[in-house]
């Protein structure tokens, strides 16, 4: 046997099976709290998360044995990484397993806004029929601009390819990155020419509400804003202020800086976001396809086969 593994979230049940294949003896526990996993974790030289809790300091240490952490979806910001590499505990992810439900989610959102798809729709339903007031905008010729040129940065670039758009990127982590989808540029020509603004990076104390009001203020034409990477990367209140002040056009909102219920309408601002006419939402689900829910794990089990300590 390589070990054990504790899975504690719902994952595909191909992890499971493959990872039992592989010569694991695998517990697939998705309803076991926190509190439960720190009195057992000591026992599993694996665990695999989605989003349940935070994989820190306080659960690493308790998990004496663990080899690795198997987060099932693209970023790790539920995860103390500079601790786990501390430990030399394997970190694996899978951005290659969700990178194609972002960039259509992206894609689509970005669509329903330029064509007023929530409006026209929700006025049609109730005997409005105003041609004029839903007049949309083409993508054809417009320049979308994306903020990190990753899995998911790229994957929205090459969906973007049929529509006759100038893509331009700007990630700080990597040069020499254009490719046939996007030219490389610096955040000066972003904020020059976008007609479109999409996110497409992690979570970091570097990263978190980096687009303020100072952000958005520096840009030449009114924008069209789209974010599925994390909520806490912007401001929404600076988002709200943009689309009164006419600086953005409309914004797509896979992600906000507080999700879940209740705590999501406690915020003083949530109001404004509802009710806006400009704003489309949805709750995280960006990555979170059917598809994408097998291909996530698939991902895993393949960079589990490659970890060569478990050999």
């Amino acid at each position: 046997m390589k070990g054990k593994i504790l899975i504690v979230d719902d994952l595909h049940p191909i992890f499971k099976e493959s990872a039992t294949a592989m010569g694991f003896e695998v517990h697939d526990r998705p309803l076991i709290t926190r509190a439960e996993t720190l009195d057992i974790i000591a026992d599993y030289d694996g665990i695999a998360v989605r989003t349940k809790f935070k994989i820190d300091k306080e659960l690493m240490q308790a998990g004496s044995n663990l080899k690795f952490v198997a987060r099932a979806g693209a970023g790790m910001d539920n995860i103390d990484v500079p601790f786990a590499k501390q430990q030399g505990i394997e970190l694996l992810n899978a951005p290659e397993g969700n990178m194609d439900a972002v960039g259509e989610h992206a894609t689509g959102m970005l669509l329903s806004l330029m064509n007023n798809f929530r409006q026209a729709d929700i006025q049609v339903r109730n005997g409005i029929w105003d041609r004029e007031g839903n007049r949309g905008y083409e993508l054809k010729g417009k320049t979308v601009g994306i903020i990190g040129y990753g899995f998911m940065g790229q994957s929205f670039a090459k969906k973007l390819a049929g529509f006759g758009v100038h893509v331009i990127a700007y990630d700080k982590y990597k040069t020499g990155f254009s490719d046939d989808y996007a030219k490389e540029v610096s955040m000066e020509e972003i904020v020059k020419q976008c007609d479109v603004l999409s996110l497409h990076i992690p979570l970091t104390e570097e990263t978190r509400q980096m687009v303020d009001d100072e952000y958005l203020f520096h840009f030449r034409k009114p924008i069209f804003f789209i974010n599925t990477a994390r909520g806490e990367v912007a401001s929404v209140p600076a988002i709200l202020k943009a689309l009164d002040q006419g600086k953005i056009l409309g914004a797509g909102l896979d992600v906000l800086q507080v999700e879940k219920l209740p705590a999501l309408i406690e915020q003083d601002w949530y109001n404004d976001l509802k009710s806006s006419e400009k704003v489309i939402l949805t709750p995280h689900v960006g990555g979170w396809t059917f598809d994408s829910y097998r291909k996530i794990s698939e991902v895993l089990i393949e960079k589990l086969r490659s970890l060569h300590p478990l050999d």
